[in-house]
């Protein structure tokens, strides 16, 4: 068993000095480690003693070894997606994420696999798919919770109403005590047992003083565990039990590394289900749905999962999930309920026999009722379930939600009228607004609650609460003791008074309330940046698997540099300049973080701050001025980009302007965009719109300008261009010049305001620019006339779709397959629905990406020393997908930086804009 010392007692440095000799692996003590690791997703905050992030199990083996020479307390991490402070502890934190993260094996007749602690849910699927395996429990934070954690947790989700708790997957555990014993433990036969015991030894001890706790303890443990199915509080006595098999690999189940540290896995596998179907059942309220969960779990459902009218009326306004929420039926409470089987015929069989059993039961409401067997759809309705932490943490007008009532479990056929007396106990504490949803079928409910955590008056109220409701709960058979005496629930919460004093600030923060703190302290923890696969999110971490260099760590740094304790430099924190170096600044968390963390405007914010009055790196300069040096080069645009170029003057050019010597300078044009526009003139015809000729456009590309204007006129619309130099300023946000950019968007509003006040749309053809004029520049400046701006910006999609514009459809010459690569700005802020939908009007067969970031980022990938990281994240999936390409497919990639990194991995293909494409076909040319 794990025996620790105090923290306090610990010699530190000695200890620090003992980690970097002897393990194989990282051994961190900086403050920024510490602040990135001083919480969870709970509301609870430890900083830690120091970090290891072990290579090797056996280099974990040795970091146990040398801290139990120095009396240091121990603490495994996964995913950190603990909700009770599981995750936090005065302790050397064991992160096995970065290294030690292996499918072992696979026994694909036994159905059995070993995994190593350190590996992601979602990517253990991912290999077991082809067998038609996967690890039964999935909690909603699959992208990114551990099979360490999950063991740690005994985690559920919803599928463990088909396939149980993470325990009931656990065939065997390779653990090691703080005692340094190392060995398999399983199921143990009365044969076993005895041969354990005869060897002698630390194991033999250990089974000896795990007999007889059971033995002791007997009768307590068969009757004073409460049978209902999703019971993972205090530890699992049970399985000790003679009928359980005197299973010690599940009985450390849940143990949260306080018992063991857990080195290997093996884990009993699932059929994935060849066919699903899918029953969505809508009543007056979710309590009568509640009610209904003992009839449908008679069905033996894959999973049953609740769903209440606020949750959804959140989902509404947040517009999250999509059209996914269209598809519920009438209702203020439902029940998502799913089936699986061999064929299609049997999943809709188990499906209909539902819906017939609950709309003949006469004693409870009829509900509304929708069905599905299309996976896809199913996955859509899956994803209003799993939306629901963004959804709830901050509702619009409303005080922030915590968890602290999280995953309370009473028997399904009670979970009505728990939920009606739970409501009557919100109410009484003035709790309004909280959504109830969760795994019904197996009587578990999530909700966050407007908690005030920071004031004593606000912490006295959340404890009583919790006292209440405990009380309650065991009203309903729930087990609220707990073997191990814990920190009082009110010790070490992470807002206990948070007012920090307010930094004056270049943005306004108008969804924190104006507060840098509150957007520095957004994030929730539940890891959606760790995940490896899906969205944009974050390509940082997805290469380097490092915690700082996630979404969530640069949160958690930041938020440490507001408090000062651990980050005490505050703006001029050389931890948390490190940390957001890596960020590409891509505004992917801005879309696919759950609470839509915004890390590009934080490091813009903390770059302005951090060199004001200070020489900056020499890529701010020679970048963030980029559209100044491109106006000045059109003087002699061949002799600037043949020098750029050269061998010897091009390196000294690169190395002076801070450029990775592995990249090609963009050439210039020899004709800006704006010039040739001027020597052609306008075209009167239509409606007018202000063609916007954004740098890369103007100075780069202006073939895209020139293709943007042959549609737009094909459209009907008169395209005017600004005669006068104009900017977004968005390389001045990039490099966290900001009050220059604000002075270019204030100069840009002057010039635009008649067009804008006559109600004229501005259309951007660089997407990153469009994103500055759609949201940072309202942010920045806080004015009217940034918001009309951003009100009247579009894309060359939007405008056309708003117009009703296609092209001819079949063109006789012009590609009709592409696949795109959206940019990370669009995904964020503009979406990519508009252009879907005109290339379907357009008859072209486009493949949208899923393959994130492409690493380029403007300025990023050209700076010195982010050269191998930028290369990564393109391999992630940009580059193979362009590769794989057929010849004859357009690769479409509107932003200037991702036709650049195409043209970088010298793939043979060329990325094209929109605008270039559309004008294909509208033409009947190839460009």
């Amino acid at each position: 068993m794990q025996v620790m010392a105090p923290a306090a007692d610990v010699d530190v440095a000695k200890l620090h000095a003992a980690l970097d000799e002897r393990v194989d692996g990282e051994v961190r003590f900086d403050p920024g480690t510490l602040g990135a690791y001083a919480q969870d997703a709970s509301n609870y905050r430890q900083v830690p003693i120091g970090v290891v992030v072990p290579r090797t199990v056996d280099a974990a083996e040795v970091a146990v070894a040398v801290c139990r020479g120095a009396g240091a307390p121990v603490l495994s991490r996964g995913g950190g997606t603990s909700l009770a402070g599981q995750c936090v502890n005065a302790a050397v934190v064991i992160d096995w994420t970065k290294y030690c993260h292996r499918l072992v094996s696979v026994d694909v007749g036994a159905r059995t696999a070993i995994v190593q602690p350190g590996m992601a849910l979602d990517k253990v699927n991912d290999a077991l798919a082809p067998h038609g395996l996967m690890v039964g429990p999935k909690p909603s934070t699959h992208v990114s919770c551990t099979i360490g954690g999950m063991i740690g947790n005994n985690s559920c989700g919803s599928t463990a109403q088909a396939y149980g708790k993470m325990a009931d997957s656990v065939r065997r555990l390779e653990v090691l005590t703080y005692g340094g014993l190392r060995t398999w433990v399983g199921e143990t036969s009365e044969e076993e047992y005895e041969q354990i015991v005869a060897a002698g030894g630390d194991k033999a001890e250990l089974y000896r003083r795990l007999r007889g706790i059971r033995d002791t303890y007997l009768g307590a443990i068969r009757t004073g565990y409460p049978k209902i199915p999703r019971r993972v509080s205090g530890y699992n006595l049970d399985q000790l039990l003679p009928e359980n098999g005197f299973h010690v690999a599940r009985a450390v189940v849940g143990s949260e590394s306080t018992l063991v540290t857990v080195l290997h896995a093996e884990l009993e596998l699932f059929e994935v289900p060849r066919c699903r179907s899918l029953v969505v059942l809508g009543y007056p309220d979710i309590a009568d749905a509640a009610d209904l969960v003992p009839k449908v779990i008679a069905h033996k459902p894959l999973l049953c999962e609740g769903l209440d009218d606020t949750l959804i009326s959140l989902e509404r306004a947040e517009h999250l999930a999509g059209d996914a929420l269209d598809k519920l039926p009438e209702g203020s409470g439902w029940l998502m309920v799913g089936f699986g089987g061999d064929t299609a015929e049997e999943a809709d069989a188990k499906a209909h026999a539902l819906i017939k059993d609950v709309q003949a039961d006469g004693d409870h409401p009829k509900p509304h009722v929708a069905y599905t067997e299309d996976p896809a759809v199913e996955d859509k309705l899956s994803d209003v379930r799993e939306a629901g932490l963004g959804a709830t943490a901050y509702p619009p007008g409303k005080h922030e939600t915590h968890e602290g009532w999280e995953d309370a479990a009473v028997p399904p056929d009670l979970l009505g009228d728990y939920l009606r007396d739970f409501r009557k106990l919100l109410e009484h504490y003035d709790y309004r607004g909280a959504s109830l949803y969760g795994h019904f079928g197996q009587g578990c409910v999530h909700t966050r609650i407007p908690f005030e955590l920071r004031t004593d008056e606000g912490i006295a109220k959340y404890r009583s609460f919790v006292q209440d409701a405990a009380d309650m709960v065991v009203g309903y058979r729930m087990n609220p003791g707990k073997v191990a005496e814990p920190n009082p629930l009110d010790s070490h919460l992470t807002r206990r008074g948070w007012f920090p004093k307010e930094p004056l600030t270049f943005f306004h923060y108008a969804p924190d309330g104006g507060k840098f703190s509150h957007a520095a302290a957004r994030c929730v923890g539940v890891g959606k940046c760790r995940g490896d696969e899906g969205g944009v999110m974050c390509p940082s971490y997805r290469v380097t698997r490092e915690e700082e260099h996630s979404t969530r760590g640069r949160a958690r740094l930041l938020m440490e540099m507001v408090r000062g304790e651990v980050v005490r430099d505050g703006w001029h924190s050389g931890e948390v300049l490190d940390a957001l170096d890596l960020c590409l600044a891509c505004k992917g968390c801005r879309k696919d973080c759950p609470v839509e963390v915004d890390m590009a405007t934080y490091k813009a914010e903390f770059l302005a701050h951090h060199y004001k009055g200070r020489l900056r790196p020499a890529a701010h300069y020679s970048m963030g001025w980029l559209p100044v040096a491109a106006l000045l080069a059109t003087r002699a645009p061949g002799l600037v980009s043949a020098a750029g170029r050269a061998p010897l003057l091009g390196r000294l050019i690169k190395a002076a302007g801070g450029i990775d010597q592995h990249r090609e300078l963009p050439a210039f044009a020899r004709e800006r965009f704006t010039r040739w526009h001027t020597r052609r003139g306008t075209r009167r015809a239509g409606e007018k719109v202000i063609l916007w000729p954004d740098t890369f456009t103007n100075s780069f590309h202006p073939e895209v300008g020139k293709a943007a204007v042959t549609v737009l006129e094909d459209a009907g619309f008169s395209v005017e261009v600004p005669v006068r130099p104009v900017c977004c300023g968005l390389t001045w946000i990039s490099t966290g010049q900001l009050g220059v950019a604000a002075a270019m968007l204030r100069r840009t509003i002057r010039t635009l305001r008649p067009q804008l006040q006559a109600g004229t749309r501005v259309v951007v053809l660089e997407p990153s620019c469009a994103a500055v004029f759609r949201s940072d520049a309202a942010d920045l400046l806080g004015s009217d006339d940034a918001r009309l701006l951003a009100r009247q910006t579009r894309t060359l999609a939007e405008v056309l779709t708003e117009a009703g514009w296609h092209a001819p459809v079949p063109p006789v010459v012009g590609r009709r397959a592409a696949i795109a690569q959206v940019h990370c700005h669009q995904h964020a802020i503009m979406g990519f629905d508009a252009d879907t939908e005109l290339l379907k009007a357009c008859g072209v067969d486009v493949d949208v990406l899923d393959s994130g970031c492409c690493g380029l980022a403007g300025n990023f990938g050209f700076e010195a020393g982010h050269y191998e990281v930028s290369v990564a994240c393109a391999e992630h999936g940009l580059w193979p997908a362009v590769r794989d390409a057929r010849p004859e497919t357009a690769v479409l990639a509107d932003g200037f930086s991702c036709r650049t990194q195409i043209q970088a991995g010298h793939l043979g293909r060329e990325g094209i804009h929109l605008a270039q494409l559309l004008a294909e076909l509208t033409t009947n040319q190839y460009s």
